[in-house]
């Protein structure tokens, strides 16, 4: 079957579409029909050889489809249930068919389109996990540095459904989608602290970071270093007295975000969709940096 992926870890120069075999469903498994997958920060680094994978590899760490068969002990689908997950090993999803871990996949309302289901297990998954670790009350603040990105979005949104006060922080071109979501609007740089104190007056109670380095640093000293996350920098959140965020991964993460998503309390931002064919392209985007939103490659399953 066709997939995308890379040759060996390296550059854009190592991806390519490849002709691998249709993945048997182990324990724990489904074989999904792919119809549209997202586009992550970390497919590009997982090509890059930050995640000191060796060898060839598809790419994909999330996706949309219809369920084809079931690995032993899987219960709750079914071949035909429409699905959305992430992969296992994060890993495999770019393809026209690709295994899913059953205990991270959920079935997808009618009321969520297949593009936005696609965008949910990674970075809203992500964002949610945050709120739920930092569990701050209805009416405290919360600080997002990084707020116009894959996983800001929806955290901002998330967020303010819980009734909190975000601050936002971003770049300047997303000062007015930030402010169309409800977050106080912060352009990040050298004096984004005092700009936080400004459109927090009353203090910052969590900082959920989503850039690293230098740019945590900045936000690092807004709050107690209890109340401090980060999921872009983990040595240097650490070495702040901050923590990382773990992970939850369930099918009940995924169903409460889909339940969000049909309500219309929360939006996955998908605004760019890509055909397999472009792949490359995609990537190329998300690499970049620059891109609002989300990125959902279009499979036509």
């Amino acid at each position: 079957m066709r997939a995308y992926g890379f040759l060996r870890p390296g550059g854009p120069d190592q991806q390519a579409f490849l002709d691998v075999p249709v993945p048997e469903p182990g324990p724990g498994e489904l074989l999904v029909r792919v119809r549209t997958a997202g586009v992550n920060p970390g497919d590009w680094r997982l090509r890059n050889g930050e995640y000191g994978h060796t060898g060839s590899a598809v790419l994909g760490r999330e996706v949309a489809g219809t369920v084809v068969a079931t690995g032993p002990d899987v219960t709750g689908f079914a071949p035909g249930d429409e699905v959305f997950g992430g992969c296992p090993g994060m890993v495999g999803g770019w393809a026209e068919q690709a295994l899913v871990t059953a205990s991270f996949a959920a079935h997808r309302p009618s009321g969520v389109a297949p593009r936005d289901a696609a965008a949910l297990p990674v970075a809203a998954g992500t964002a949610y996990d945050a709120l739920e670790v930092l569990a701050l009350p209805a009416g405290a603040t919360l600080v997002v540095n990084g707020a116009g990105g894959g996983v800001g979005i929806p955290t901002v949104q998330l967020a303010r459904a819980r009734g909190l006060h975000v601050v936002g922080v971003a770049s300047e071109g997303k000062q007015d989608l930030l402010c169309e979501l409800g977050a106080a609007a912060v352009v990040a740089g050298p004096a984004v602290a005092h700009h936080v104190r400004a459109a927090a007056p009353d203090g910052v109670d969590g900082v959920f970071d989503l850039v690293g380095g230098d740019a945590l640093r900045a936000v690092a000293r807004l709050v107690d270093p209890a109340h401090l996350f980060s999921v872009a920098d983990k040595p240097l959140v650490a070495e702040l007295g901050g923590r990382d965020v773990p992970r939850d991964r369930s099918t009940a993460v995924l169903g409460a975000l889909a339940a969000r998503v049909a309500a219309g309390d929360l939006d996955p931002w998908v605004r760019t969709v890509v055909p397999f064919a472009q792949a490359a392209d995609a990537l190329a985007a998300v690499e970049d940096g620059h891109v609002l939103g989300k990125v959902v490659l279009d499979l036509g399953a």
